[in-house]
């Protein structure tokens, strides 16, 4: 069931949402060669707990970081851990924020140093493809018509988009109603309401969309070791159209 939001809880939510961008934008300055992923992880937990809040997807169906931190070919729910980010590489960190009952949800991938010209191209196109499913997420519109915005914009660029990973409902839980994928066709799935928040968060590959899952039975890979990045915002859907929540506005 999808639960609607009122202006009130929406503002719980904002209050998250700012604190969550106000991290990233912490995160942003830490993005280095020689930084290891454990590093930023810890750092997250320390700032949030320093806000009054905690990390949701810790403790999450046994999951134990505060982040999901994704390298290079890993789409998603990576593990930090002691790898020493290199120039050259894109990571993706994600995070859930809690503040007083109510959550955001934002990923960012961060260019390491010097990248290639198609992870630079690839981190582009994602970030805009987030963006255009944004602008169809107003009152009247369906789901399927954010996600056509992204697969056709995303495709047209070159790229991929992620199936096996798609976007969500959010409140006072991670995961609620209804599903966003960030593919297929206009004119599907649920229609789109004020009060509503969802998450748009699409996962765009090199190579092929296809996924494989690690023995950890967390972290995602692209199946062909191409690159993978990710962004995502939790947004509401409100009478003046969809409102970020989580935007890190004037940094982007």
């Amino acid at each position: 069931m999808i639960t609607l939001k009122t202006k009130d809880e929406i503002e719980k939510m904002h209050k998250a949402g700012r604190l969550l961008a106000s991290c990233h934008k912490e995160i942003r300055k830490l993005i280095k060669p020689g930084v290891t992923t454990a590093y930023i992880d810890q750092f997250v937990d320390r700032y949030l707990a320093e806000h009054g809040a905690t990390p949701e997807q810790k403790g999450y169906k046994g999951y134990q970081y505060a982040t999901c931190a994704s390298v290079n070919d890993v789409i998603c729910h990576g593990f930090p851990g002691p790898y020493e980010l290199k120039d050259g590489d894109i990571v993706t960190i994600d995070m859930v924020v809690n503040l007083d009952g109510w959550l955001a949800d934002s990923a960012w991938s961060y260019a390491v140093g010097n990248v290639s010209p198609v992870a630079d191209k690839l981190l582009k196109v994602t970030k805009e493809s987030m963006y255009r499913g944004i602008e169809k997420a107003v009152i009247g519109n369906r789901i399927g018509d954010i996600s056509h915005a992204i697969q056709t914009y995303a495709e047209s660029q070159g790229f991929s988009v992620v199936r096996d990973f798609i976007g969500h409902g959010l409140g006072r839980s991670i995961h609620e109603e209804p599903q966003v994928p960030h593919y297929g066709p206009p004119g599907r799935g649920p229609r789109l309401k004020e009060g509503m928040t969802i998450t748009i968060e699409p996962m765009l590959n090199v190579g092929a969309y296809h996924t494989k899952v690690d023995a950890d039975g967390w972290t995602a890979r692209t199946i062909d070791g191409s690159l993978s990045a990710q962004y995502e915002h939790t947004i509401a859907i409100t009478a003046d159209g969809p409102l970020i929540l989580t935007e890190q506005d004037p940094i982007s």
